[in-house]
């Protein structure tokens, strides 16, 4: 029997809705892989030295040029009291080439006995954070300090690979009170202004793994995280930095093309990016070029590299 008009209207009302269903209530199709965003730090351009403030400016510019989503800068290199003009101005350089700043990199140590030198650089610290702020980064790199101890500076530090005692009638067990106590008065400003602060693995007691994550782990604020630096565990680093990975919201990736400065590694940045992903990392990876050849040829080199390790 021939079906009714009721029924052949139905019949089609049904296929017409199946054929026309949003896409999310059908079969989702596989999401296209997010693209990992790679800055570059003025430390690879200029590394410890600083000309004028108006250098760290041009570096913006020979970033976007040279294709970087974002940058890093060194603040020392623009003065820990930087003018507001200033940080405006590369606010805005930074906004015109259609790059970010996406962290600012600090110096402060709380690795004294005297009281007042560790409220000083906390307060130190507050500033820095302050300065992050006005320039929108969201993340800054701190650090323990170091003990100081080492004869013959940071060159005869690098020949024992970072290792140095405790200052004289000192353990490491009052050093670690002191900074854990130091940057959990930090993370309260940090959290005022919104600014993650990223403990590195560097010298003193951010040595180790184990060292960076105490010190995280005890001062319990969303605001303190970790800072993850490559070239920074000069011996069987991939164990190391995986450790790290879970907490880590920035990563300054070493390149040593030419060689080292102080020493050079072999770093397996597919391995690197894989151990992330199993962490589901999703920040950024900021170039930190540590070699002699010329920053004009191999800054662009380490770019292409981490294109390939971290967006295939």
């Amino acid at each position: 029997m021939a079906p009714s008009r009721r029924q052949f209207l139905a019949g089609s009302a049904a296929v017409t809705a199946a054929v026309t269903l949003p896409a999310t209530t059908r079969a989702a199709d596989p999401a296209p892989k997010r693209k990992t965003h790679i800055g570059v730090s003025t430390y690879s351009y200029m590394k410890l030295g600083r000309k004028t403030a108006d250098d760290v400016v041009d570096c913006i510019d020979t970033a976007a040029e040279q294709g970087f989503d974002g940058v890093e800068i060194l603040l020392q290199q623009i003065t820990d009291k930087p003018s507001d003009e200033l940080l405006h101005k590369i606010k805005q350089r930074a906004l015109v080439h259609g790059v970010c700043i996406m962290g600012l990199s600090t110096h402060q140590s709380f690795l004294f006995p005297d009281k007042e030198k560790r409220k000083e650089n906390v307060e130190l610290t507050n500033r820095q954070i302050e300065i992050a702020a006005k320039l929108g980064s969201g993340t800054m790199r701190v650090n323990t300090g170091r003990w100081g101890t080492t004869p013959g500076g940071f060159n005869k530090l690098m020949e024992k690979k970072g290792i140095e005692p405790p200052l004289e009638g000192y353990t490491e067990e009052d050093g670690f009170k002191w900074v854990i106590d130091a940057l959990g008065e930090c993370a309260k400003t940090a959290e005022k202004h919104g600014v993650t602060l990223g403990l590195e693995n560097h010298w003193g007691l951010g040595l180790t793994p184990e060292g960076v994550l105490r010190i995280v782990d005890a001062v319990k604020s969303p605001w303190l995280k970790v800072t993850m630096d490559t070239g920074n565990f000069l011996e069987e680093p991939y164990p190391k930095l995986e450790k790290l990975a879970p907490q880590t919201v920035l990563v300054q990736a070493k390149t040593y093309y030419g060689g080292g400065t102080w020493y050079t590694l072999d770093l397996d940045y597919d391995k690197i990016a894989a151990l992330l992903a199993k962490h589901k990392y999703k920040g950024w990876i900021s170039l930190e070029f540590e070699g002699k050849e010329d920053p004009k040829t191999a800054v662009p080199k380490s770019l292409e590299m981490l294109r390939k390790a971290f967006n295939g």
